[in-house]
């Protein structure tokens, strides 16, 4: 399998390529870790989510599956990547992970059909996209703070170019201990499908992403929390939750809460008014 890895080597970005993740040097020696800074394996333009495409998490939600998939945007700004800090805002208490797949774009892609989709994908890659729940009353429909704070879009560290992404096992786990199970079958909508619907509206170009759903269990993390996911075949995606130092602006703009309704996303609908 042909993989792709973005780092920071002697202060300059370099790409690797590799086969099955495993990057040599001239030398053919492994390529050290504690030699280089790790990136995100694409610099998109658009970062496109979808909501709820596992069974496990809707009906963990209690909700009913939708017609149509509902999605939302995270800017490139949250963009972070393997082994870089996750930040906890100041006075936050409900961030939770959510371990996924990303699907990278090959090639611009607007209003494809669902038949040639897979000729538009170049490859897969790992996320954990992180929500921010305490802004979850005042962000509702947008996600812009839920999803979009500061280094909140895990992706990396590889990028496979041949991988099939069907019946494959995706776990995540906080300290160690596993805390999100499931498998890729258990997907609703496959990843052609999504691309095929949001090209229709969005053109899409080389490096994009989709990411494409998380499973059951997304619960909050503490600050010293070392998170990982997880995916057969992808490797595995690792990052440290750190609490922010700067306090918010007060009196500007909507401020972290705790209610029924976030505690039924961050926590899961069966926790509701149980703390």
């Amino acid at each position: 399998m042909e993989t792709l890895r973005r780092i920071i080597l002697n202060n300059k970005i370099v790409t690797l390529s590799g086969k099955n993740c495993i990057y040599l040097d001239r030398n053919k020696n492994d390529i050290s870790l504690s030699n280089y800074t790790f990136l995100s394996p694409v610099d998109p333009k658009v970062i496109v989510c979808v909501h709820l495409n596992y069974r496990s998490r809707l009906n963990e939600l209690k909700r009913t599956q939708p017609i149509a998939p509902t999605y939302f945007l995270k800017p490139i700004s949250c963009l972070n990547s393997h082994l870089n800090d996750v930040i906890r805002p100041s006075g936050c208490k409900f961030l939770n992970y959510e371990g996924e797949i990303a699907l990278v774009v090959g090639k611009k892609a607007k209003n494809i059909d669902l038949e040639n989709a897979h000729k538009y994908i170049l490859g897969y890659t790992i996320a954990n996209d992180f929500g921010l729940h305490d802004f979850r009353d005042t962000d509702e429909n947008s996600m812009v703070r839920v999803k979009g704070t500061d280094t909140l879009g895990v992706v990396g560290p590889d990028l496979a170019m041949d991988w099939d992404y069907k019946n494959k096992n995706i776990k995540t786990y906080v300290n160690n201990v596993v805390v999100q199970e499931s498998n890729t079958n258990d997907m609703i909508w496959s990843p052609e499908y999504l691309l095929t619907d949001l090209s229709r509206s969005i053109t899409f170009n080389k490096g994009d992403l989709i990411l494409t759903g998380t499973p059951a269990n997304s619960r909050p993390v503490e600050a010293n929390s070392i998170v990982k996911v997880e995916v057969e075949g992808l490797g595995y995606l690792q990052n440290t939750i750190v609490d922010g130092k700067d306090t918010l602006i007060k009196n500007v703009g909507a401020v972290p809460k705790d209610s029924d309704h976030i505690r039924s996303v961050s926590l899961g609908s069966n926790h509701l008014n149980r703390n």
